[in-house]
């Protein structure tokens, strides 16, 4: 599920938000103070809205403090038009405005947009299905729980993960995970992908298909 984390310190904007992109499937967290946002782990989220004028802390603030802890797109929420503030705002890290007051259909349709245009290169975190990868920490969490991978099982998921849909022979996997100087063969990766789904399982998911006479893809 897509996670969006929305700032502003208007109660009735954030109540607005949340019950219309909730409505559209994704998850919304609602913070009205800024400096909450501290708090928050950033790399759960796959895209961030924030109000420009906050007290205490503005938007531009924010977004600067944030910009490095995160690679999801930033779209700011402002009554503010100026060239120079748009300009501002694009320099500091953010990804594009939506001006206030906007319509339920625009913030939609915006936020659609930038999840499906997002290519950034990946540094912190990235979502595959209902999973979540850690690219720094090599750490894979569905929900809550973290899945108990080994090195190598991690790699395999991530690889196959990034390249979601894509579909690669054992021999492929083993070359990406473990290098042409792998002291094993591709043989492995079945035994290893068996392991993956059982701990899957326990989660309650299984995302890695068998595609019959060619390999593994990540559904």
């Amino acid at each position: 599920m897509i996670r969006i984390l929305a700032v502003d310190d208007e109660e009735e904007i954030l109540t607005l938000i949340k019950n219309a992109l909730s409505r559209e499937g994704y998850d919304v967290t609602a913070v009205c103070r800024p400096d909450e946002v501290q708090k928050i782990r950033l790399l759960d989220y796959d895209l961030i809205l924030l109000d420009v004028m906050m007290p205490g802390k503005d938007g531009f603030t924010l977004c600067e403090e944030i910009r490095e802890l995160t690679d999801s797109p930033i779209l700011f929420l402002t009554a503010k038009t100026a060239e120079t503030d748009l300009m501002r705002g694009l320099g500091l890290g953010a990804d594009d405005y939506i001006t206030k007051p906007f319509g339920i259909g625009e913030l939609r349709a915006r936020i659609a947009a930038h999840l499906r245009r997002e290519s950034r290169e990946r540094k912190h975190a990235v979502s595959a299905g209902d999973v979540r990868f850690y690219l720094r920490e090599k750490r894979a969490v569905y929900g809550d729980f973290t899945l108990p991978f080994t090195k190598s099982e991690y790699g395999i998921c991530e690889y196959l993960a990034l390249n979601r849909g894509q579909i690669f022979t054992k021999d492929r996997i083993y070359e990406h995970v473990f290098g042409y100087d792998g002291e094993s063969d591709s043989s492995v990766i079945a035994e290893h992908v068996k392991n993956i789904r059982a701990k899957c399982g326990r989660a309650g998911i299984q995302p890695i298909e068998t595609v019959w006479g060619i390999g593994y893809r990540w559904k």
